[in-house]
C-alpha cells in the first residue's frame, strides 16, 4: 500500500512540475510519474545530505516538486538534443 501511495504522490508531484514548466515533452503519463517519484527520491537526498531531513523522514512537497522540475529540465535537454540530429 506504502509504494501504492508513493506512485500516486509522485504523479501528483510530476503534473505539478509539467504544469509549472509547460512544453511538449516525448513521453506520456509514466514518464510525468518517474520524473515526480524520483524527483522525491533527489529531494530526500539532497535534503538528508543538507540536514534539512532525517532518515525515515518523509520529504516535502515543495522539495519534490523542485525535484522533479530539476529532473524534467535535464530531460528535455537530452530529449532535445536526441531529436534535432535525427
Amino acid at each position: 500500500m506504502e509504494f501504492l501511495w508513493m506512485l500516486i504522490i509522485g504523479l501528483v508531484v510530476g503534473l505539478v512540475a509539467k504544469f509549472l514548466m509547460p512544453g511538449r515533452d516525448p513521453g506520456g503519463m509514466i514518464v510525468t510519474m518517474a520524473l515526480g517519484v524520483a524527483g522525491s527520491f533527489i529531494a530526500g537526498l539532497v535534503g538528508r545530505a543538507l540536514g534539512m531531513y532525517q532518515e525515515g523522514e518523509p520529504v516535502g512537497f515543495i522539495a519534490s516538486v523542485i525535484g522533479a522540475i530539476l529532473l524534467l529540465a535535464i530531460y528535455r535537454m537530452f530529449t532535445r538534443n536526441r531529436h534535432r540530429h535525427v
